[in-house]
């Protein structure tokens, strides 16, 4: 909401020093954010001249220019070149004088031209920023002004104005108006507020029929609750706007149209209430406010043809259709420069039903958006009756009985509020005279019955509907600098939970590896669902959304690597081609055969007891953290002397093996078999005897269709999982300054056998020497015979409190060897 300052003046007494900043201050003090500011951009001098002479000289290139004489005031007239035909001998213009800044900036000089020095410049009314209007230039004629020569026109335009911008809540509608905001400033200073409608001239209006025809309220609320009508006769249509009111709609951000429509746009800003015009020699009958029926159409004054919904409110004649009620009138009936007699409505219309139609229509409206936040019903008569007054005295109009009034005269309901409420919510010291003195501000009526105040709120703010928001304005309007900057002092033993710290370590060492977290939805298609299964290869049901947001996905995941998919081909399709992304998320494991959301949840405001609590978890699946990652293209990138490094299974587990150090847990890999996973290429994670994750390649196909490269290494952990097999204390190695001894070890075994399982009793047969056994080489070729493997460990032994002998490292690899050749007939390679 724009806030021009001398507009705001006229309802509220502002210091005569007023600055921008001391406005915006004030508003910002009782809580409306500071957006900008707004001026006209332009410095002097800008003079009233009349022009003496005119003489049109023909160009080399078609163009003809006027050479004029014009008295500006000074002792001689100035010679200007002008572009423009609009004006002769004797008019009265706008002269910009060298010195002069216009809006852009745009410096005004003496400068040679045509073959003239042009001492200034006749300006037209968009260089002026006044409107879009550059074909002529601005007659003062055309306001309707007689000023002196000489005069300073930046004061007689309005030019010297400006405005706040501030943003207004949707609950806070009526202070789209200067009437609202004029009172909200009263409130932040204490300066004398003066009511605009108590300025207005009451009337009457009597026998134009209007029908409210809503026998089918959407959502039991019926779609117009006011309607007021007023007809003026005889107005002259191409009068022009006066100077003073297109420059304050210009600060309030619209632009100046036509005389009466701009009528309407000022009543709207100034005192929050949206009007429409119609020309009454159109209109057939009298006025309806109905539904829209099936397949009716509207030419709205946008001059489109736009089909109806049946939930549209419509205003209409015995012809049909002249308006989209609340958003914008139709071109049938619009205000021409022929139009003599016109019709006022000033109405109010049910809010969600004109916030669905403007957007239905995409066509946000200044009428819109203040119907869509609540007008007040109270106001529609007396900005029926201000646009009369404006049309009277500007358009030359003759006031007419003919109208109607239809007022929603209602009493607001009222709402009982303890005088101790405020102080207990904002945890100030209200006194019982200042709860009183800001509800009756705020333009509520009190009555204090013992310890209970019965607060009606006033009609135009329909936000204030229990006692807390009573209590919110108190705070508010009395400041929110008295409510106490107290931070609260967090209890022993409330910070972060043991599974917290660990997705934090997990997130902390994977981006320290090189990897990027990102953070997707958590909606899949069923065709997706059923493809990635998550960590259990069997797969399972999935949970499918009763009212999703999109159709085509519907599902909740069970595991995180589609959303990661999605992620690469976006980013491959942009040509990032090398990626490295994890996310740790919640997945969704409903059981099969149980139901989800049967739990009976409590109405109202009731809090629900611990067997409701407890029947709504059982009601949901089991949601666990799981980690998923996702790589794809090089891990090392080409360069000069190296060659590139793809990424791959091996990396997978990396990564898996980093997060597994992360949470404190060591991790044990076993070949599986998974859907969604490349056969032997894929991996089991096993802490312990328990499954906890999968790591591999993507299936070639699945990898097809999301258009990425055939390798695409993942891997999903069960973070949950990982979490409750950590342990609660973490031994800490004993830094061991003895000198290791290395050794390599080759085994021939069967090719069946899984290389992790004979790792594992390497590790065993080697004892308590063994620092460390990592396989290293996986051969399968000449040397061998068919149907064997060998396998190259690498191991390093050290002991805790001496130097290893070679005939010690020596007997822990034969240890080794004993027990892989007793599990798995493993024999010392050649």
């Amino acid at each position: 909401m724009r806030v021009p300052l001398r507009w705001l003046g006229e309802s509220v007494d502002l210091p005569d020093d007023v600055s921008l900043e001391h406005v915006h201050a004030a508003l910002v003090s009782v809580g409306f954010e500071e957006e900008s500011v707004h001026t006209f951009d332009l410095t002097g001098p800008v003079v009233v001249g009349r022009v003496l002479e005119r003489v049109p000289e023909p160009q080399k290139n078609g163009k003809t220019i006027n050479w004029c004489q014009v008295d500006v005031g000074e002792s001689e007239p100035r010679g200007i070149v002008c572009g423009a035909h609009n004006f002769d001998v004797g008019d009265l213009v706008v002269v910009t004088l060298p010195g002069a800044v216009l809006p852009g900036p745009f410096p005004i000089a003496a400068r040679k031209t045509y073959g003239h020095v042009s001492d200034g410049m006749i300006a037209s009314a968009r260089e002026l920023g006044l409107g879009d209007e550059h074909d002529g230039i601005l007659r003062f004629a055309d306001l309707g002004m007689e000023p002196e020569v000489g005069a300073d026109a930046i004061a007689l335009l309005g030019l010297d104005d400006a405005a706040v911008e501030i943003n207004v809540t949707p609950d806070r509608g009526y202070a789209m108006s200067m009437r609202g905001v004029a009172r909200e400033y009263a409130h932040a200073t204490g300066a004398t507020f003066s009511d605009p409608v108590d300025r207005v001239l009451p009337r009457t209006g009597d026998g134009f029929t209007v029908t409210v025809d809503d026998a089918a309220p959407i959502r039991g609320r019926v779609g117009a609750h006011t309607f007021v009508t007023r007809v003026v006769r005889g107005i002259d249509a191409t009068r022009p706007t006066p100077a003073w009111m297109v420059a304050r709609l210009t600060l309030a951000g619209v632009r100046s149209i036509s005389l009466p429509v701009d009528i309407t746009n000022y009543v709207m800003f100034e005192l929050g209430q949206p009007l429409h015009g119609y020309d009454l020699a159109t209109l057939q009958g009298g006025l309806t406010v109905r539904r829209a029926t099936p397949g009716e159409r509207l030419t709205t004054l946008d001059d489109v043809e736009r089909t109806l919904d049946t939930e549209d409110l419509v205003i209409a004649d015995d012809a049909g259709a002249v308006g989209l009620a609340g958003v914008m009138g139709g071109a049938r009936t619009e205000i021409t420069a022929a139009t003599t007699d016109v019709l006022i409505e000033a109405a109010g219309f049910d809010q969600v039903s004109i916030a669905r139609s403007a957007r239905r229509h995409k066509l946000p409206s200044e009428a819109s958006r203040r119907f869509e936040r609540g007008v007040d019903p109270l106001v529609a008569e007396a900005a029926a009756n201000r646009a009369v007054e404006l049309l009277v005295d500007l358009a030359g109009g003759t006031p007419d009985p003919l109208g109607s009034t239809l007022v929603d005269d209602r009493p607001r309901p009222t709402v009982a509020m303890r005088a101790g409420r405020a102080a207990e919510l904002i945890g100030v010291a209200y006194t019982d005279a200042e709860v009183l003195d800001t509800l009756r501000a705020i333009g509520a009526t009190v009555e204090v019955d013992g310890d209970v105040l019965a607060v009606t709120p006033p009609t135009w703010r329909p936000d204030l509907v229990d006692d807390v928001s009573l209590v919110e304005e108190i705070a508010r309007i009395v400041g929110y600098d008295r409510i106490p900057s107290v931070l609260p002092v967090a209890p022993p033993g409330r910070g972060l939970t043991l599974h917290q710290q660990a997705r934090r370590r997990v997130s902390a060492a994977l981006a320290a590896a090189g990897l990027t977290e990102v953070v997707t939805a958590p909606f899949v298609s069923a065709a997706t669902a059923a493809a990635y299964p998550g960590i259990d290869a069997a797969g399972g049901p999935s949970v499918v959304l009763a009212n999703a947001l999109d159709s085509a996905q519907d599902h909740l995941r069970r595991s995180g690597v589609p959303a990661l998919v999605d992620v690469a081909r976006r980013n491959v399709s942009r040509g990032l081609v090398d990626l490295a992304v994890y996310e740790t998320s919640r997945v969704f494991l409903p059981e099969q055969g149980v139901a989800l959301g049967t739990a009976e949840v409590p109405v109202g405001a009731q809090r629900p007891t611990p067997e409701i609590l407890a029947a709504l978890d059982a009601a949901l699946p089991a949601q666990p953290f799981h980690l998923s990652a996702l790589l794809l293209g090089n891990a090392v990138v080409k360069q000069p002397g190296v060659v590139a490094e793809p990424f791959g299974i091996a990396d997978a587990l990396d990564v898996a093996r980093t997060v597994a150090w992360a949470v404190g847990v060591e991790l044990t890999v076993a070949q599986t078999t998974h859907p969604s996973l490349h056969p032997g290429r894929a991996a089991s994670l096993l802490v312990g005897d328990t499954v906890v994750g999968v790591a591999g390649e993507l299936l070639p196909e699945l990898a097809a269709d999301a258009d990425l490269p055939r390798v695409v290494a993942v891997v999903e952990l069960d973070l949950d999982a990982l979490v409750a097999a950590a342990p609660d204390v973490v031994e800490v190695a004993a830094i061991v300054s003895y000198p290791a001894a290395t050794q390599d070890l080759s085994l021939v075994v069967d090719v069946a056998t899984p290389a992790g399982d004979v790792l594992a009793e390497v590790r065993a047969g080697a004892g308590e020497l063994l620092e460390y056994a990592r396989l290293v080489d996986d051969y399968r070729g000449a040397g061998l015979d068919e149907g064997q493997k060998s396998l190259t460990f690498a191991l390093r032994f050290r002991a805790t409190d001496r130097t290893l002998t070679a005939a010690e490292a020596s007997e822990a690899r034969d240890g080794a060897v004993r027990r892989a050749g007793e599990r798995f007939g493993a024999t010392l390679r050649d």
